[in-house]
């Protein structure tokens, strides 16, 4: 996720958007690892019903519903993958609030399918970017520049080709659980 280990500020805190069907470990994966680094993470579904990934698992709950956060309270954003994207770039509010995240430059971490959410949002065209190859020519058309890489930057994106390219989860001995950093607005 590059830089969103590294935020330099002292209260950081990331929204992470979810819906059903995403991505078991693309959401998951982010949970853990922002919490291990004591970032606040909400997570923010369309409704406040909770989650649940393509391959099963949950239900995760949901701290609130995007209608209800904005883009001040946060540091970045991360958008998982699965199925979840198609059905979040079809909210208005998700796509201002994806917008709102970009005109104030603040990170943008999207994941395999994901690359769905900024394309529906307009705010891809001329910024370098990497996806799952299934939508290559959804980005390509879009505008990205397009790169076949496990992950590409271009301030303020952040992006990753498929979960095969992340480093292992936790360091061993971590008793770090997302529920215990996990913070509800």
């Amino acid at each position: 996720m590059g830089n969103l280990w590294c935020m330099a500020n002292s209260r950081r805190r990331v929204l992470l958007l979810a819906a059903d069907q995403f991505e078991d470990m693309e959401l998951l994966y982010p949970l853990y690892r922002l919490a291990e680094e004591d970032i606040a993470v909400t997570v923010a579904g369309l409704d406040d019903k909770p989650v649940t990934g393509k391959k099963g698992h949950g239900p995760v709950p949901v701290d609130t519903v995007v209608s209800e956060v904005g883009e001040a309270d946060f540091d970045a954003l991360v958008i998982p993958g699965g199925y979840a994207p198609d059905k979040l770039r079809r909210s208005p509010e998700v796509l201002d609030l994806v917008r709102a995240f970009d005109d104030r430059g603040k990170p943008i971490a999207f994941i395999c399918h994901a690359g769905w959410v900024p394309i529906s949002a307009k705010i891809v065209k001329g910024r370098r970017a990497t996806s799952v190859a299934a939508i290559r020519d959804d980005m390509v058309n879009a505008g990205v520049d397009w790169v076949d890489e496990a992950r590409a930057r271009s301030e303020p994106f952040v992006t990753r080709c498929r979960r095969r390219e992340r480093p292992a989860l936790a360091p061993a001995g971590r008793s770090s659980t997302p529920s215990s950093r996990r913070t509800a607005r």
